[in-house]
């Protein structure tokens, strides 16, 4: 079984003869297996019968999945980890543009005021006044709907400094409704919008998109990994020429209203942190639950272990003949059945593709097409009777995640009963081969997926690990050294490690 890259790895005495001198390895990368379907042995159907859909899962599941990041939480793992194996290919990055603005979809008109003043046009506003805009003049007020100081061109009216976690004093609250916000507010485009540093911008999201009561109960971890995923997929929609909004077409975001201590702590804890694929913020998509699976795509499909302490990790769904031969729009309902499916997890997977024939013709659509029409919690479901096996078209799959239910604190203690002061080397070796792999772009890159776990060399001075189509090897003097192709045959045909040492120098052809 595949395993991925634990920041604390158990340890096993590996020669390079038990990794193997061949130079031939694991080869991976496969898209489709299986042959077409046929269409015998389907469900058949009858007027006023009903079918059974077995499910898991809920949301499109791509990404990560935000019951499975708290149950690995659970078991021990740390945000960096929940992150590198929803989001494989991808490499740890900061912010670059800190400020953002979010169209406020409720708002249409901006009468602020603020306990330590604010600033307008380029002048100071005292406390005790108050600013309202329309279109690109500011009218300061003594107080809401006060006397007229003066008016001055502004389309923002900002607080007295626009850094992020400043007090609550210089938070602008609405007059009126006193519904607070962090950053300014103003006109983008002719709707109210909150000009934020995405950092303070994080602190009314985690909360809205998440549980703030996870961490309470050993989930801190996954709030920590939500901050990073809901930074970096708020910089990417941007990149990408999108405006971003307080509704769930981008994020939910509250404000200070919808914020929380426990969140507030995990976006704090992980300030301007993103992720990156291809030096650009990643595109890092979440859901509430994947079923025990993702659903791959933009990043590699992954088993999701955590995923069992969701409520929606399995469900049944019934739905009637004649109301999925409406939505299929088939008329009287035949048939109903999955003809393509992913092959990841029970019942063969996500359904990719699904078929229904009626009285009116058949209709194929795919699988996140037919759980919208069927109104099911996700794609991630088969037709109970179907006895004929979808045609299955796997996805790129990363490894297997790290940690998992063990007791990493025993494990790590392992190799100092067996060398002392190796426990620390193989700690140092662990997080530099990890770094390696993911400059080296991840599963998608030269090496491709993990093979085991990083292990301690036979003399107890270095660090091996191996790759579907390559290794890499780590000792104190030279550092973390990635071989594949051709180096890595004519490095084992030599001798190996034994003989040649420690490698000095990446090859990867």
């Amino acid at each position: 079984m595949v395993r991925a890259r634990p920041r604390h790895a158990r340890t096993r005495s590996l020669s390079l003869a038990a990794i193997g001198l061949a130079p031939v390895l694991i080869a991976g990368g496969l898209l489709t297996v299986g042959g077409p379907s046929t269409t015998t042995d389907k469900v058949t159907l009858s007027a006023g019968s009903e079918l059974t859909l077995i499910g898991h899962g809920l949301g499109h599941g791509r990404g990560m999945g935000q019951w499975g990041a708290y149950g690995y939480a659970r078991k021990g793992w740390s945000a960096t980890q929940i992150l590198r194996h929803y989001y494989g290919g991808t490499t740890a990055g900061k912010v670059d543009r800190p400020e953002i603005s979010v169209i406020l979809t409720g708002k249409n008109s901006v009468n602020v005021h603020a306990d330590a003043g604010m600033r307008v046009g380029g002048q100071a506003v005292a406390p005790g006044q108050a600013v309202s805009l329309s279109g690109a003049t500011a009218t300061i007020t003594n107080g809401c709907g006060g006397a007229v100081v003066r008016s001055v061109p502004a389309p923002f009216v900002e607080p007295i400094n626009m850094g992020p976690s400043r007090p609550p004093a210089e938070f602008l609250k609405m007059c009126g409704s006193n519904q607070t916000y962090r950053g300014a507010l103003g006109f983008d485009g002719g709707r109210v919008a909150n000009r934020i540093h995405i950092d303070d911008y994080v602190k009314g999201v985690i909360p809205k998109e998440s549980m703030p009561q996870w961490a309470d109960s050993g989930g801190a971890e996954a709030l920590k990994a939500q901050a990073v995923a809901a930074r970096t997929y708020a910089l990417a929609a941007i990149a990408g020429g999108k405006k971003i909004d307080d509704t769930q077409n981008s994020q939910v975001y509250g404000g200070v209203a919808g914020e929380d201590p426990r969140t507030n702590r995990a976006a704090d804890a992980t300030a301007g942190q993103i992720l990156l694929q291809g030096g650009k913020p990643a595109f890092t998509e979440f859901s509430s639950s994947t079923g025990g699976y993702t659903a791959g795509g933009r990043f590699p499909a992954v088993r999701d272990d955590g995923d069992t302490a969701s409520p929606n990790h399995n469900w049944t769904a019934t739905v009637s003949a004649g109301s999925a031969g409406s939505a299929f729009g088939v008329g009287a309902l035949r048939s109903l059945e999955v003809v393509e499916a992913n092959g990841l997890g029970p019942e063969n997977g996500r359904a990719v593709k699904v078929r229904a024939v009626g009285s009116g013709g058949t209709v194929e659509v795919s699988g996140e097409e037919a759980r919208t029409r069927l109104q099911l919690k996700s794609s991630f479901f088969s037709v109970r009777g179907q006895a004929t096996k979808p045609r299955i078209v796997r996805p790129p799959t990363g490894p297997d995640s790290p940690g998992g239910s063990l007791d990493l604190g025993s494990l790590m203690s392992l190799p100092d009963r067996l060398l002392p002061g190796s426990s620390q080397l193989l700690n140092v070796g662990t997080e530099a081969l990890n770094g390696k792999f993911d400059d080296l772009g991840g599963v998608t890159g030269p090496l491709g997926q993990a093979i085991g776990v990083p292990n301690l060399t036979p003399d107890g001075n270095g660090v091996v690990q191996l790759f579907q189509r390559g290794l890499m090897l780590f000792s104190q003097k030279t550092g973390a050294r990635a071989l594949a192709g051709q180096g890595l045959a004519d490095y084992l045909a030599r001798g190996g490690q034994p003989v040649l040492g420690f490698p000095v120098r990446d090859r990867l052809r």
